[in-house]
């Protein structure tokens, strides 16, 4: 099996175990969670990483600063074994090790605790300063929203990371072209978000944010001894056409008619599993 298909049976994965996360919950932020789900299939299958040893001194680092997304991340670990999968059946209970935004304290595998908008990437360009001060060849990788861009302290962040030529430093951002209170043109226009972050010292390139093999490519690509910055161009509840759809999907509590939605959703990549073994 080639290593894009293994990505994409990953991706649909953590698209299953999430759906299944969130329906046990009855809400969740599935907007921004699923736009990022192809990404985490491609960064997790590329870092270097041991589940057995979460906090290993030679791991590579991931922060999502958008930490609404983390049912989809937890997912992604639960999937590469640091925890086991029925703990993401307790998402949001009391004294669960999974809260709604990711904790550090609370969840292996999570290298920084995040939710405050703006603030994880700033964390993670300081953790890529220090390990590129102290010679470490290990990598920093970090997923920002389109909507959080609003913040300066964002902007801040991507200068910091760009004078101090942090070469081991990818930013991804999920431009999925809404946030909380709708559309990004209405709310606070992003302009090119590409040109931008070329323009702030950053190799940046757009992908195609549910393609797993452009994502891999612009990943594994030359960053021209820059920080590298790829654009997804995704939609907001990807992989999902009803929330797809959905003007308001970015925390959704779901009723009986979007629970048969993600049951018949979770059913289609049961069938598609079950098929695949018996090829």
């Amino acid at each position: 099996m080639s290593d894009i298909i293994q990505m994409e049976k990953f991706a649909k994965d953590i698209r299953k175990e999430t759906l299944k996360m969130l329906l046990n919950r009855g809400f969740g932020h599935i907007g921004g969670a699923m736009s990022i789900v192809e990404t985490l299939a491609v960064l997790y299958s590329n870092m270097k990483i041991n589940p057995q040893d979460p906090k290993n001194l030679d791991r590579d680092f991931f922060v999502l600063s958008k930490g609404h997304a983390g049912p989809s991340l937890y997912s992604t670990l639960a999937l590469k074994g640091f925890f086991p999968l029925e703990t993401l059946m307790t998402l949001n209970d009391n004294g669960t090790t999974l809260p709604s935004h990711p904790d550090r304290n609370l969840t292996p595998g999570i290298d920084m605790t995040t939710g405050s908008l703006g603030q994880g990437i700033s964390a993670a360009v300081g953790i890529a300063l220090g390990l590129l001060r102290d010679g470490s060849e290990r990598q920093v990788y970090c997923i920002v929203g389109d909507g959080e861009l609003n913040e300066g302290q964002c902007w801040e962040a991507i200068q910091f990371a760009a004078h101090f030529k942090l070469t081991n430093f990818t930013l991804f951002v999920d431009n999925n072209k809404k946030q909380l209170d709708g559309p990004n043109d209405e709310i606070c226009e992003t302009f090119s978000i590409l040109e931008k972050l070329r323009s702030f010292g950053f190799h940046s390139m757009q992908v195609k944010g549910d393609s797993v093999g452009e994502i891999q490519t612009a990943l594994k690509g030359d960053n021209f001894g820059k920080p590298k910055a790829i654009v997804l161009d995704t939609i907001k509840g990807q992989g999902v056409k009803y929330f797809e759809d959905l003007k308001a999907n970015h925390h959704v509590r779901f009723d009986d008619e979007m629970k048969g939605v993600l049951l018949w959703e979770i059913q289609n990549f049961e069938k598609g599993d079950k098929e695949d073994d018996n090829e």
